[in-house]
């Protein structure tokens, strides 16, 4: 099936690693030009010098004021044109109620929360029709996961939103949707398994629970979210798609 996606742009935050860079490297391999953003300049060069020439590389904070504005202008620039974005930012840091501060929560609310939306929302006036916003989420939009309640917190927060972005730019023909990610075998899942002290156990005791019986490849996550950002999705519209290898047993 052609996705459509030849010569089309897509902004990819947070994509030197893990999902986000598993997922430019699905919409470069079918023709998609790419930013992929990282926290350092060195960083973002290397992703983008292994995507190839249809990446750009660009330092950027989720959590800085002018970054969506810089990003969005970065595309058009190299690329003449914006057609989609995906917003994933690292996780917050874990712990409880008890045990994570102030500070981590505003830290963490500037980075996912509020980086999120100002990205969303530069994004959506200047995109066609026929654009995609994605945000990369996670399970914690419909149920909490233990040891990680800021993510809890917020997640479900950007979830709502872009669900109200949904119907706002629908009738210009844009899309928003959210993807959320299972457990999937990145960095992030290593040192969230490690919190236990027991990982190999942790991980054995979680794929038990997941119907795949066992945690998906980042290549897997990335074909999904190429897919949904592609204009073969092009009727899918204001959901939250799980990609977690059937551990959601609700509808």
């Amino acid at each position: 099936m052609d996705l459509g996606l030849t010569d089309r742009t897509y902004l990819v935050t947070g994509a030197t690693r893990g999902l986000g860079f598993a997922t430019a490297r699905e919409l470069v391999a079918d023709g998609a030009n790419v930013v992929v953003t990282g926290r350092t300049e060195e960083s973002a060069a290397k992703a983008a010098a292994t995507l190839g020439d249809r990446a750009l590389g660009v330092a950027a904070d989720n959590a800085d004021p002018e970054a969506a504005a810089r990003l969005v202008s970065a595309a058009r620039e190299r690329f003449g044109r914006l057609d989609g974005v995906l917003i994933s930012v690292g996780g917050p840091a874990p712990g409880t109620t008890a045990d994570n501060t102030d500070d981590q929560w505003r830290t963490a609310f500037e980075a996912v929360f509020l980086g999120a939306v100002r990205l969303a929302r530069e994004a959506a006036a200047v995109l066609d029709e026929g654009g995609v916003i994605g945000f990369v989420l996670s399970g914690s939009v419909h149920e909490p996961i233990p040891g990680l309640t800021i993510s809890n917190g917020l997640r479900p927060g950007l979830a709502g939103f872009a669900k109200s972005l949904a119907d706002e730019l629908g009738p210009r023909g844009i899309r928003v949707l959210g993807v959320l990610p299972g457990r999937i075998a990145t960095d992030r899942m290593t040192q969230l398994d490690s919190l236990s002290g027991d990982p190999e156990g942790t991980r054995a005791r979680n794929s038990a629970t997941i119907p795949l019986g066992r945690y998906g490849r980042p290549e897997e996550f990335g074909r999904a979210a190429a897919f949904l950002l592609s204009p073969a999705a092009s009727y899918i519209n204001g959901v939250m798609v799980p990609v977690d290898g059937g551990a959601r047993h609700g509808f």
